[in-house]
């Protein structure tokens, strides 16, 4: 007899990757005195459809009352719960240059239960640093720091050549996942998660779509 699959369902990324955007506009119609919202008001205020709207916002539980909506506050607290931005997540960093600093100046993570503890780095003249109330330690420490604290995500904003060796640290010291700023692709067991966010990548994109804009106006010019 074939035993049920129990094991726990990995939700659909693109769902996920909207359900911040459901987040943001639900705490402002909240702010603004509205109690409900319906699939179809969330789905013309975000240019979606309404019927994904609605399956979005089933994972988390929730389901819409047909001619009301949703309770906004419920919603809210289900998306929150579901996302984990309703507990705080210690994070530590690696690599204090110019984008780990602005990572770590960033407030708005606040808002996504996410806590940069502390930052790391190898260079001697930047340890000891604080830097928007982080306090920036020598790597022999992050072991410690890891442990001690039992946080499980690191983030790394350190150059390319030197990513891979960060990522075999971190693992080592107990880390399970890897926010990944560095543009190359890491190489972990399949047990460590992680997730790259790779700027130059996201700039090439922005460039050909403004590149393609210009030529389309350009040609509109001539053709008028």
């Amino acid at each position: 007899m074939t035993k049920p699959d129990t094991s726990p369902k990995i939700p659909p990324i693109p769902t996920v990757r909207r359900l911040p955007s459901y987040l943001r506009l639900l705490k402002t119609l909240r702010a603004e005195g509205h109690e409900t919202a319906s699939g179809t008001q969330i789905a013309d205020e975000l240019g979606l459809d309404s019927i994904q709207v609605r399956k979005d916002i089933a994972i988390t539980g929730m389901v819409g009352k047909p001619g009301v909506g949703f309770h906004i506050p419920t919603v809210i607290q289900l998306i929150e719960r579901f996302l984990g931005w309703d507990n705080v997540t210690d994070a530590i960093l690696v690599g204090a240059g110019s984008l780990g600093t602005a990572l770590m100046g960033y407030d708005g993570f606040k808002n996504y239960g996410l806590n940069i503890a502390a930052a790391f780095d190898a260079d001697p003249t930047k340890t000891g640093l604080n830097i928007h109330g982080k306090q920036v330690l020598p790597l022999e420490k992050l072991p410690m720091m890891v442990q001690g604290l039992h946080i499980q995500l690191g983030v790394i904003t350190v150059p390319a050549d030197a990513a891979q060796s960060v990522a075999d640290f971190l693992i080592e010291s107990g880390i399970s996942a890897i926010w990944n700023f560095a543009p190359v692709k890491l190489k972990t067991p399949e047990t460590i998660i992680v997730h790259n966010t790779e700027l130059s990548s996201e700039l090439a994109a922005l460039s050909v779509m403004l590149g393609q804009s210009r030529q389309k106006s350009s040609v509109e010019e001539t053709e008028s």
